[in-house]
């Protein structure tokens, strides 16, 4: 039998193994994308979770590149970034409620709205100071490159033009908990949670972690809406779509249904080498190269296989911390949610009255308990999207923060039910009858997000996102510039710099590294 042979296999058919494929295709190298299940996009694929009602995992984007859009030429194919973001909506029992927008605020009084301004400025020159290197591969820590040390000058020279007194002030703000930043600024609790969430969603961190919750804020904040999200026109789908039709205008070969077991490794005298992958069928393929959009566990776990790396490097992929603490809510809903005193609910809404309360959601997931008081964004994709739900109907989407991967007792249906209902019945505080227009509620928890969407230990962004595994130190050293130990295997998923969220910086830059 004939073994095919392609200049380059990935591995993953997440955005990043799309972005990827699609700068390789370009640059004229034959491509295969192999995807284990049946749809692309990872956890951005929208999928059918009830009989005519449809969801994504990731349900909204705020920082993917217009340097991606451009490159790839992704209009073409369909997508088009929304020129407006959504409000974020910190929601009220009283119906006094906190909207921040991408210019300003209100809800609260005078004296905040003035400090706002301050924050935000201050906080935009940050991120501004900090994009150009997300889009960069992170040089190693000694022995560099001339290429490598001009990197490093480049960040020099951003960070000082920033001036001294700003210089100082982040190097203070990324190191500080999202409470210290918060109480710094603000008087309003309900503006503080608000505010904070964006640090913390998709994190294993808390409001009092002290780690670099803010240093993550100013990541969210590097795309065009300033860290606010949006829905594109068609919804999520049309990003994934562009991405896929864009690959295949290249000549990418797109495999669905495609699980890679292994992947084949060549060791000799002159090293260890990947030189292809064996699919679930039995099937091998030979590639001049092999890229992994999978996380870094399963990447060299299960892949790769601890008998071809050094004990130290799998100790470290070992170490990562991979336990996710987000669960998704999907809602099939009969009629449009009410919530009281907003008009239409086609906005990110924030259910997290104060600071503490994520504070306690947080000590419950530490110990392996759901929440006893959940907090969590929500919006109705199918305002955006009518596509997503029947005529008349609506989906609601919930990222429900903080919700334990090893839950004590572990996970089972009926404990998935009493959390369900809980859930609903926070939701019906600020939607009233809202529980009555419920026709099928689906619950992920971070178990759900590992088992079906290959996900280890169902985090976000495959590793947390600390100072620990971040920049140069992503996933972890001799694998933080997209190669790896093994020759000829590289890697591009939400574990390498910069991280997780709907980006596509990690694959863009492993393409760039491959290219050189």
């Amino acid at each position: 039998m004939n073994v095919q042979h392609f200049d380059t296999i990935i591995v993953g058919g997440g955005h990043n193994g799309l972005v990827c494929a699609n700068y390789l295709g370009k640059a004229g190298q034959k491509v295969l994308l192999l995807e284990a299940s049946e749809h692309l996009g990872g956890l951005a694929a929208t999928r059918e979770f009830y009989p005519g009602f449809k969801a994504s995992v990731a349900h909204a984007i705020n920082q993917f590149p217009e340097k991606i859009v451009s490159d790839l030429n992704l209009t073409k194919f369909g997508y088009k970034q929304c020129t407006e973001s959504m409000k974020n909506i910190a929601l009220n029992l009283k119906g006094d409620h906190v909207v921040v927008t991408q210019d300003g605020i209100s809800g609260v009084p005078d004296k905040e709205v003035g400090q706002y301004d301050l924050y935000i400025a201050s906080l935009k020159r940050f991120a501004k100071a900090l994009q150009p290197f997300w889009m960069k591969t992170m040089p190693r820590m000694g022995g560099n490159t001339l290429a490598e040390i001009l990197t490093f000058a480049q960040i020099g020279l951003k960070l000082k033009l920033l001036g001294k007194k700003d210089m100082r002030e982040l190097l203070r703000v990324v190191s500080l908990p999202a409470r210290d930043l918060m109480d710094e600024n603000f008087d309003s609790e309900l503006l503080k949670a608000t505010l904070s969430w964006d640090a913390l969603i998709g994190s294993t961190q808390a409001p009092r972690s002290p780690n670099n919750s803010i240093l993550t804020l100013l990541y969210r904040m590097t795309g065009m809406h300033h860290g606010q999200y949006m829905i594109p026109e068609g919804g999520i789908k049309t990003l994934i779509d562009a991405l896929t039709n864009a690959a295949i205008d290249v000549g990418v070969d797109i495999r669905c249904d495609s699980k890679v077991n292994k992947i084949s490794i060549k060791a000799d005298m002159d090293g260890v080498r990947a030189k292809g992958v064996v699919l679930k069928n039995g099937e091998e393929v030979t590639g001049d190269r092999i890229i992994s959009a999978l996380d870094p566990k399963q990447t060299f776990f299960d892949l790769v296989g601890v008998e071809h790396l050094e004990i130290e490097f799998m100790n470290r992929i070992n170490r990562l911390r991979t336990d996710g603490y987000v669960a998704k809510l999907h809602l099939a809903l009969s009629d449009i949610p009410n919530f009281n005193g907003i008009d239409i609910p086609n906005n990110r809404f924030i259910i997290a009255p104060n600071m503490d309360a994520i504070e306690f959601a947080w000590d419950d997931a530490k110990y392996g308990q759901c929440p006893e008081k959940p907090v969590m964004e929500v919006i109705v994709p199918s305002l955006n999207n009518s596509a997503l739900a029947p005529q008349g109907q609506h989906v609601l989407s919930a990222n429900v923060m903080y919700v334990p991967y090893r839950k004590k007792g572990g996970w089972s249906e009926e404990a998935k039910s009493i959390f369900i209902k809980k859930l609903l019945t926070t939701l019906d505080q600020y939607a009233p009858d809202l529980s009555e227009k419920v026709i099928h509620a689906e619950l992920l928890t971070p178990a759900d997000l590992e088992r079906d969407w290959r996900v280890t230990g169902g985090h976000w962004h495959h590793a947390e996102l600390a100072l620990d595994q971040m920049l140069m130190m992503r996933p972890t050293y001799e694998a933080a510039q997209y190669q790896t130990p093994v020759d000829d295997l590289y890697i591009c998923g939400a574990g390498c710099h910069p991280g997780g969220g709907l980006m596509g910086a990690a694959g863009h830059n492993a393409a760039k590294v491959i290219l050189k």
